[in-house]
């Protein structure tokens, strides 16, 4: 893992890697190390805050929860643990007020998943880098969802310069390709505030998860297999932009990178998941009225062209003159985002 991360131009400084079972666990580490980094600068324990975003989810443990301000996933296992702020998604203006002498760590995802398939700018995410050097708080990038080729490349944030690398990287999901294993990078920095005791997992770094994981990473980090998750988003934007053409009053935005791709829609987009899933395609939604496209890394072009003319079908019943009334499932209610 380090060897290929910093090979292929991501997270220059990686030097150790905590491997556990799922990516809650990985963001629950990365959350400890942080505190333990703020606490070995600051023995008095001032410098222990933790900075999330809103639209982020970086897991359902405790931690990793209270790092996600959605009162969907918090409100039934209020209160949170002490210690988390949040923050705008790309608002700049607000780093310095929000990062200060008692902030310890920052989370974030470089493409939002869960939140609306919503991209850090370059600009934001270089701003937090240099706000985190300033006071001493470490970088943390979750890359649980958008890392591992999703994006065409084997990291999100590898097309940033080293100046905004992390400190923390987490991945799980693809790193096991349905086999429980998450992991948490960290540089030297980090690694040398983390003693024998501070932290721990039964089953993390199993020989089978391990070298399962071995084998997907060593797949996923080839360069043929990038470049095809970034021809294949070439193909679903253009789909996508004559949807947009078609219905320039629904669909209001094209996000994302690769193959993690929203479509972000004017009302609420539920009765195209029930049409097109009586047309035999799946699509979710995330964020606020938003669908989003997360299909598999070998997805192959017939396959998005098939899926594409399902999807333009049922906005075809939906937003067509004279569209059929299309009912809501119970379970689409239950998935739909808190306030809708």
């Amino acid at each position: 893992i380090i060897t290929k991360t910093r090979s292929a131009g991501a997270m220059h400084t990686a030097s150790k890697v905590f491997v556990c079972n799922s990516g809650s666990e990985a963001n629950e580490a990365a959350i400890k190390f942080a505190r333990k980094v703020g606490k070995t600068r600051t023995p008095s324990g001032t410098q222990h805050e933790i900075l999330s975003f809103h639209g982020s989810f970086h897991g359902r443990t405790m931690g990793s929860l209270s790092a996600t301000p959605n009162p969907k996933y918090q409100k039934p296992f209020a209160p949170m643990i002490p210690g988390f702020k949040y923050g705008t998604y790309n608002d700049e203006s607000s780093i310095d007020e929000l990062i200060t002498e008692k902030t310890c760590g920052v989370i974030i995802e470089p493409i939002q998943g869960e939140g609306g398939v919503n991209v850090a700018t370059p600009s934001f995410l270089q701003a937090l880098r240099t706000r985190c050097n300033d006071v001493g708080a470490v970088l943390i990038y979750d890359e649980i969802q958008c890392g591992l080729a999703r994006t065409g490349q084997l990291w999100a944030h590898q097309i940033l310069p080293k100046s905004a690398h992390p400190d923390i990287l987490t991945t799980a999901k693809a790193l096991g390709n349905g086999f429980p294993i998450g992991a948490t990078i960290v540089n030297e920095d980090v690694a040398k505030c983390i003693v024998t005791g501070d932290h721990g997992t039964t089953f993390g770094g199993n020989p089978l998860a391990c070298r399962l994981a071995h084998y997907i990473f060593s797949r996923l980090s080839d360069p043929q297999l990038q470049s095809s998750v970034q021809e294949k988003e070439h193909v679903f934007r253009k789909h996508f932009t004559r949807l947009q053409q078609k219905y320039p009053h629904h669909v209001k935005e094209i996000r994302g990178r690769g193959l993690i791709l929203g479509l972000q829609l004017a009302t609420d987009p539920t009765p195209i998941v029930t049409a097109a899933r009586e047309r035999g395609l799946l699509v979710i939604t995330c964020g606020t009225n938003t669908l989003r496209f997360v299909p598999p890394l070998v997805i192959n072009e017939r396959e998005i062209e098939e899926g594409c003319g399902i999807l333009e079908k049922a906005m075809d019943v939906v937003f067509g003159e004279g569209g059929e009334e299309v009912e809501v499932t119970k379970g689409q209610q239950e998935m739909a985002p808190a306030g809708r």
